[in-house]
């Protein structure tokens, strides 16, 4: 289980690094033919603008993996360890139910639905854009599942 995550983890991040770097490049080209050559591009700005979403929503499945999204402990402290577990369990739950009926459900349904409509500057099937729904769900799946396995498991050591 953990090889699984943290190969999940690596290509998440190397993802987000890609992108990042790509937002950066194509960011510097925008400020330059603009300000500099007098000749804005549609093309940069479209492919920042759908590069961002795209970045925004692997890292929001790798902060899900990690756990680390935000949460009001000042309630969940006044239980006792087990409870707590509990409550972490039935919220990776509602998490993994969301994630397989919002993200890949419905993500799955607005990718086939907008694969004929095309982005302006790009001329790219919309449809491409959205794909980042489903797989970020499949993902956010995966490592819900796992934190619920890890959360079992420590649930059964207390």
């Amino acid at each position: 289980m953990e090889g699984i995550r943290k190969g999940l983890d690596k290509l998440i991040l190397f993802i987000c690094v890609v992108l990042f770097m790509l937002m950066t490049v194509v960011g510097t080209y925008q400020i330059l033919v603009r300000y500099v050559f007098k000749s804005p591009s549609t093309i940069s700005e479209e492919l920042i603008s759908y590069s961002f979403a795209w970045m925004s929503m692997f890292a929001a499945s790798y902060i899900f993996g990690k756990r680390d999204h935000m949460r009001m402990v000042f309630f969940i402290e006044k239980f006792t360890k087990n409870a707590q577990r509990t409550v972490a369990i039935i919220t990776e739950i509602v998490i993994l139910l969301f994630a397989l009926g919002v993200l890949v459900g419905g993500g799955s349904y607005i990718t086939s639905l907008s694969m004929t409509q095309m982005t302006p500057a790009l001329k790219i099937s919309m449809g491409y854009i959205y794909l980042v729904i489903p797989v970020c769900g499949i993902m956010t799946s995966i490592y819900s599942v796992l934190n619920i396995v890890d959360l079992m498991k420590n649930l059964k050591e207390a």
